[in-house]
């Protein structure tokens, strides 16, 4: 019986600081992380840009299959559809090129304030929404103020 109690305050203890304003993790991926990006962690670039700008958790946008395959139509690539991880490496293939990733970044950008708009009005309309979009916004900014840093890391 008294293993029972010990592991319910256990559990209550462990509820109160995990979920009652002090987290010791993030399930859901919005916390975050003041530490400077290093894209030199990753065995190659096109990990490091996988990571840093498809994964939602990190860039704040979900960037579909659609998604990647408009951005490459905007800088000038034709693919078709496969799996999102695939999809990114054809477009990195394609982005070999400083002036190619410079046309891959600025639509990703474009792509990505597109998104922010939308996130705007939703709190614009919807003010309650505003703690959900906000980190969103403020990663996707974040992740458009790396961009500079991957052309000079990769291409310079």
């Amino acid at each position: 019986m008294r293993d029972m109690e010990d592991l319910r305050k256990e559990f209550e203890n462990f509820n109160e600081q995990n979920f009652n304003g002090n987290p010791a993790f993030c399930p859901d991926g919005q916390c975050d992380s003041d530490e400077e990006i290093d894209l030199k962690d990753y065995p190659s670039y096109t990990e490091a840009l996988y990571e840093k700008l498809i994964a939602p958790y990190q860039s704040g946008i979900y960037i579909s299959r659609w998604d990647i395959k408009d951005i490459a139509l905007a800088a000038g690539d034709s693919m078709a559809i496969h799996p999102r991880k695939r999809m990114f490496e054809l477009l990195m293939k394609y982005a070999t090129s400083k002036e190619n990733m410079q046309k891959v970044l600025d639509a990703l950008e474009e792509h990505m304030e597109d998104k922010i708009g939308i996130y705007t009005e939703m709190i614009e309309n919807f003010p309650a929404s505003a703690e959900i979009f906000e980190p969103k916004i403020e990663k996707a900014r974040r992740t458009m103020r790396i961009f500079p840093q991957i052309i000079e890391e990769y291409f310079e």
